[in-house]
């Protein structure tokens, strides 16, 4: 436990049923095997919390977004949304389920295909250019505190 920091902070232990922070770690798998070590020991886990501080929203831009770009992408997730619509449709005929549900997974294919590449070409021009990229979002943490109850505090501090 390499980068645990004890907290002795004097509010946090004032008040009956506060939280008191016991460690502190710069990974969330840290602290989570913190709480299944105080677990494995027979402590009382949901006396206890794992809190994430001085979150970050980081937006890591992967990539240019153009009107045939949102298109195609449009029309993928169509394509895919009409096969699963058209074969379930068709699977419920009883007189020829399969042939049936092929033909309107067919059907269903072309056809959101067609609709959602409109949809996605459509979507993307009428943002007039205010977001030309694509981007995935995450949250991240300085750090994870292992807080308990108060009451029980010194006792998971032994136990660690």
């Amino acid at each position: 436990m390499r980068n645990v920091v004890e907290q002795a902070s004097g509010t946090e232990d004032q008040a009956p049923g506060a939280w008191r922070t016991i460690a502190s770690f710069q990974t969330y798998e840290e602290a989570e095997a913190v709480v299944d070590r105080l677990s494995d020991r027979g402590f009382e886990v949901d006396r206890s919390a794992i809190v994430a501080q001085g979150l970050s929203l980081v937006e890591q831009v992967t990539g240019r977004t153009t009107s045939l770009r949102a298109g195609l992408s449009g029309a993928l997730n169509g394509a895919v949304v009409g096969v699963v619509l058209g074969w379930l449709l068709g699977i419920f005929n009883w007189a020829e389920p399969v042939v049936s549900a092929l033909v309107l997974a067919f059907y269903g294919l072309i056809a959101g295909a067609i609709l959602g590449g409109l949809v996605g070409f459509a979507v993307q021009l009428s943002t007039g250019g205010r977001r030309d990229f694509r981007s995935v979002s995450a949250i991240r943490a300085e750090r994870y505190d292992v807080m308990v109850d108060e009451s029980v505090a010194e006792r998971a501090r032994g136990l660690l």
